[in-house]
């Protein structure tokens, strides 16, 4: 396991850190130790570092030196994603809401998920698979509830795997927030790993629990996008070009 750089960004730090764990062995599963060195390498990350000023408009920036204007959080009027790096094995972006979206109730298929709140705070359904099948080409299936309650930034990184730590949630913002996301393997509809979403159903007699039945993509959801900010990244490839 590499030593991180003081040089080096916290950015380029994580970067580097993801392509070891999730590119270089990936014939592995990632271990133990590592997804602890990955969530502490995440919640080290803060907002400025990828490009957002989470004080809003006409405040200093956190970091000395800044070359570049930063997105406001302030200014943010929908749910909006700020792509950092993808490839075939892992990716990192950041979700920043305005006060009162949600995200809706959706899955990561066989992923190993890395997120820090980097600001701000949301209230967070989230649900593991006790049973789940198939109707009508459809999944629908009985969900055990892994969290029902409010995230407040600092708070520690969350981390889900494929079966476990909550792997279909869903976000509503109660203040202007952002979410910085590491994900191994990223969604891809090609090989298997759409996004999915999901209509959920409690069950009075059994608290703690709920049916989950697949749904379309909600009509309402709009993620823009927005040009990443923070330090840049240099990657393999450039490395090789």
């Amino acid at each position: 396991m590499a030593m991180e750089d003081r040089g080096r960004t916290r950015v380029q730090t994580l970067y580097d850190a993801c392509n070891e764990v999730f590119s270089s062995h990936k014939e592995q599963l990632p271990t133990f130790q590592q997804i602890h060195w990955l969530k502490t390498l995440v919640g080290s990350v803060e907002a400025v570092d990828v490009g957002i000023d989470e004080f809003g408009p006409g405040s200093p920036p956190s970091s000395p030196n800044w070359p570049k204007a930063l997105i406001s959080s302030q200014e943010v009027s929908k749910i909006t994603y700020i792509h950092v790096h993808e490839c075939d094995d892992f990716s990192m972006g950041v979700f920043c809401f305005p006060a009162g979206a949600t995200f809706p109730l959706h899955d990561h298929p066989g992923m190993t998920v890395l997120s820090k709140l980097l600001y701000g705070s949301l209230y967070v359904k989230a649900y593991d698979w006790v049973k789940v099948e198939e109707s009508n080409a459809r999944m629908i299936g009985l969900a055990g509830t892994v969290m029902d309650g409010v995230m407040k930034s600092p708070c520690e990184t969350s981390v889900l795997f494929p079966r476990s730590g909550g792997n279909i949630h869903s976000f509503t913002a109660l203040t202007p927030c952002a979410i910085l996301d590491v994900l191994s393997p990223p969604y891809s509809e090609e090989l298997g790993r759409p996004s999915t979403y999901f209509l959920e159903y409690p069950i009075p007699s059994l608290p703690g629990y709920v049916v989950l039945e697949e749904r379309d993509l909600p009509e309402d959801l709009e993620v823009a996008g927005a040009p990443y900010l923070g330090h840049p990244v240099v990657t393999v490839e450039d490395n090789l070009s």
